[in-house]
């Protein structure tokens, strides 16, 4: 579903991306390691439109994405969580989630919004709530839902496990292979390689915007490398 091949990203004079190839299967979630400033995040944003890659190419189900507008990427069926949430803190609920699904020009909304309530029944109990005074838990399933509403193909999904306590990273988590199941491919970037590796598919390793190891999750819990790095050894 998605093809990524030798791309390249700056920031200005830093070379940010240097080169990184990886694909995710539809049906697939596939994770992302590394330390801070791997280059994690960065490549979700260039998937998603929100960094121009300088060499490179990005496909999903065969649609060239560089040079879109995040907007188009959006309607072409990927959708973006990013790190630290990002949600409208003087919406309410119901008004983020709404948000999500600006792009559509038809279809279901309210019963996409069920379903997100289904998924996550805490945000219809504070669906009148300003988003800014909810958990940050219950912040995420907000970020999440909203992305939902999008009626992603391919969902990114940036840090969600950032600053939450462990039975909200479970439940979370729990979530997520549950969206999953439902048909929708995941890219996951993750602090947490040991809940991240046990709920993907596949992983790639990233170091200083390079690509220095992939595989099946299964295999990388074990690889030394990972587990010393990533996984306390």
């Amino acid at each position: 579903m998605l093809e990524v091949q030798d791309l390249h990203v700056y920031y200005d004079a830093i070379h940010a991306l240097k080169g990184i190839s990886f694909s995710v299967a539809r049906g697939e979630i596939v994770t992302l390691l590394g330390a801070n400033g791997a280059g994690k995040t960065t490549t979700l944003k260039t998937v998603s439109g929100l960094l121009r890659p300088r060499r490179g190419s990005v496909g999903l189900a065969g649609q060239a994405l560089e040079g879109l507008e995040p907007h188009e990427i959006v309607r072409l069926g990927v959708a973006h969580v990013p790190e630290g949430r990002k949600i409208f803190p003087r919406l309410t609920v119901l008004e983020n989630l709404k948000t999500g699904a600006y792009s559509r020009r038809s279809g279901s909304i309210g019963e996409d919004m069920d379903h997100v309530f289904v998924l996550f029944p805490r945000l219809k109990e504070r669906s009148r709530q300003m988003a800014g005074t909810l958990s940050g838990g219950e912040q995420q399933m907000l970020a999440i839902g909203r992305g939902l509403m999008a009626r992603p193909k391919l969902l990114l999904l940036d840090e969600p496990s950032m600053g939450l306590a462990p039975i909200v990273v479970e439940q979370i988590f729990e979530t997520i292979q549950s969206i999953n199941r439902e048909g929708v491919t995941i890219l996951l970037v993750e602090q947490n390689a040991a809940i991240a590796l046990a709920v993907s598919h596949r992983g790639y390793v990233l170091e200083t915007g390079c690509t220095i190891l992939e595989g099946r999750s299964a295999d990388l819990i074990h690889n030394d490398l990972v587990r010393q790095a990533y996984l306390g050894g």
